[in-house]
């Protein structure tokens, strides 16, 4: 039987803020991903636990071409 993914658990967004903005996240589930639209990046969800260090972080600009 295959393992499933550990959930993320939204009501962590009531407390998590951006590392560089302090803006509030949003979660992209299909991603796995806490998004900081202030600062157009992209944090990993791994194991239902979130990676919020900027060397880990995802640029939004990459999904636009730029």
């Amino acid at each position: 039987m295959p393992e499933r993914a550990a959930a993320f658990d939204t009501k962590l967004l009531e407390i998590l803020v951006a590392p560089g903005t302090h803006a509030p996240l949003r979660y992209d589930a299909a991603a796995q991903e806490l998004i900081d639209d202030k600062a157009g990046l992209a944090y990993p969800i791994r194991d239902g636990i979130p990676i919020m260090l900027a060397d880990e972080a995802r640029s939004l600009d990459q999904e636009h071409g730029a």
